[in-house]
């Protein structure tokens, strides 16, 4: 039966449940495809049954938090050493040396506790500027994190 269906329904078909199957994975949405029988049995149209509506009805675009940006204290260094994020990010620091190290931004924004090996420390970045950085035990050791 399928190879007597006109092309255009066996690829409007696919992409029903393709369409279907994306949409219902996305998370907490209650979203489906539907046919429009005024526009013919080829052409889709999206359903949304859910509490999110698609976003030219919601007005500003949906924002996510990014995912948190990483620094490795390695060899008695900051890697890397100048990193830029956005405002609302994460930047998580992760000692990876044999001794203690610290986080401490020159205006003392934020001050992290010694890290032994493998500990971490995380900050989120809420204002827009520049934030020099060093640590503590080692204040040769430097970074700046660049918020926009």
């Amino acid at each position: 039966m399928l190879d007597r269906m006109a092309p255009r329904t066996a690829l409007a078909a696919i992409i029903a449940g393709s369409a279907a199957l994306a949409i219902s994975t996305l998370g907490g949405c209650r979203s489906g495809i539907s046919v429009d029988p005024s526009l013919g049995s080829e052409e889709l149209t999206p359903s949304y049954t859910g509490a999110h509506p698609p976003d030219s009805d919601r007005g500003a675009p949906a924002t996510h938090a990014a995912a948190p940006a990483k620094v490795s204290i390695d060899n008695f260094t900051f890697a890397p050493a100048e990193l830029t994020v956005a405002v609302g990010q994460s930047v998580t620091w992760a000692n990876r040396d044999d001794v203690p190290h610290t986080i401490v931004a020159t205006n003392r924004d934020f001050t992290s506790p010694a890290l032994d090996t493998d500990q971490t420390f995380a900050h989120t970045f809420t204002t827009p500027g520049t934030y020099t950085y060093f640590c503590g035990i080692h204040p040769h050791m430097t970074g700046r994190i660049t918020v926009r």
